[in-house]
């Protein structure tokens, strides 16, 4: 059956003047003057904000920024009552620039590209690491640190549970990349070696490490029970957070921060606590922003024949003449080959993940 014209004019067609017949425009509202912000944490579609000048309020996404998401961190404009009063809500109508973006991508194998913000403008990213119960994951480390250069923010690594291991060999592989290491006793000491904890020196580097964080912005990260919750409770008093403790069964934590949260620390600047992990994907990192992490192998990357990929089985590669080097201590030789062979598990991971997207 052929399609039949109809007019305005035909009696069956409902004309409502002036709808839909005004004309569009690019342009948009100033924000400029409108109150700033910070947001502390997300939860449904709800954004806990504090306003430059000290009140908490709670907002809502305006429409018009669309489906781009809102993090714990991000900088933002507000309209409305913002007065922080019970049941009232303000509007989040602008998202400033991110300084920093830390981001966490599938897992290794799956597509390329599906990352996520964590958090956003945060100056400093530290690792939590339990000395034992759970061990450290060396693995792990490497991906945070890859991550927070990635993010253009310094690493940092807390150790816990100083009372169950000695945190001298870890030291040893991550002091000489430069990392700064704090080591603390904090953490479940329920199965403590008395002999090991009565030999730890008295004052360990906490204090040390609360004036390290003074006036920054810093992420905690870490797999779950390392001691977290404790670390962020011990930095901030007031701040509750549950904690849990390591299945003896499976070696694994139990997840007890199940959001992010962010609370300023008594000596100024915030920490924020996130949820504990068990994996971190590095599919947005290139394979040049990877090698840059190691900042031990990229200065020894520079040598390599042009056009490198760095891997076990590529020729006249430096990475495989500086494991051969002479006169290499035991423990030396250890951590270079622990170095070596991280950079390269990541690395074809990497690569695995480019393939398969």
């Amino acid at each position: 059956m052929a399609k039949r014209d109809i007019g305005t004019d035909d009696p069956r067609v409902r004309v409502r003047p002036g709808k839909g017949s005004r004309p569009r425009t690019k342009v948009r509202p100033d924000y400029s003057d409108a109150p700033k912000a910070t947001v502390i944490s997300v939860d449904r579609g709800r954004f806990r904000l504090v306003m430059d000048e000290g009140t908490a309020v709670t907002a809502v996404k305006a429409r018009e920024l669309g489906k781009g998401a809102i993090v714990v961190g991000d900088r933002v404009s507000v309209k409305g009552d913002v007065s922080g009063k019970p049941d009232t809500l303000a509007r989040i109508v602008q998202v400033q620039a991110r300084k920093t973006a830390l981001l966490r991508s599938a897992e290794d194998g799956e597509t390329k590209g599906n990352s996520k913000v964590l958090v956003a403008n945060a100056e400093l990213l530290m690792v939590v690491v339990a000395l034992a119960d759970p061990p450290p994951r060396v693995g792990m480390i490497d991906r945070l640190l890859v991550a927070a250069y990635a993010a253009g923010m310094t690493p940092i690594i807390c150790l816990t549970k100083a009372d169950l291991a000695s945190p001298e060999a870890f030291r040893a592989l991550y002091e000489p990349l430069g990392v700064r290491i704090f080591t603390t006793a904090l953490g479940d000491s329920e199965h403590a070696n008395q002999d090991n904890a009565n030999a730890l020196p008295q004052n360990l580097d906490y204090q040390e490490l609360r004036e390290f964080l003074k006036d920054r912005v810093t992420v905690l990260v870490g797999h779950s029970g390392v001691g977290k919750s404790t670390l962020f409770n011990a930095l901030i008093p007031k701040a509750n957070r549950p904690v849990g403790h390591v299945n003896e069964n499976t070696g694994k934590g139990r997840h007890t921060s199940t959001s992010t949260l962010t609370m300023p620390l008594p000596e100024g600047g915030y920490l924020i606590d996130t949820p504990g992990v068990r994996s971190f994907g590095l599919a947005h990192v290139t394979d040049e922003g990877l090698l840059a992490a190691f900042t031990d192998l990229s200065e020894l990357a520079t040598a390599c024949p042009k056009g490198c990929p760095h891997t076990a089985t590529s020729p006249n590669c430096e990475l495989d003449e500086w494991l051969k080097e002479a006169n290499l201590s035991a423990e030396e030789k250890s951590r270079r080959e622990s170095r070596v062979a991280s950079f390269r598990r990541l690395l074809e991971s990497r690569q695995s993940t480019t393939n398969n997207a």
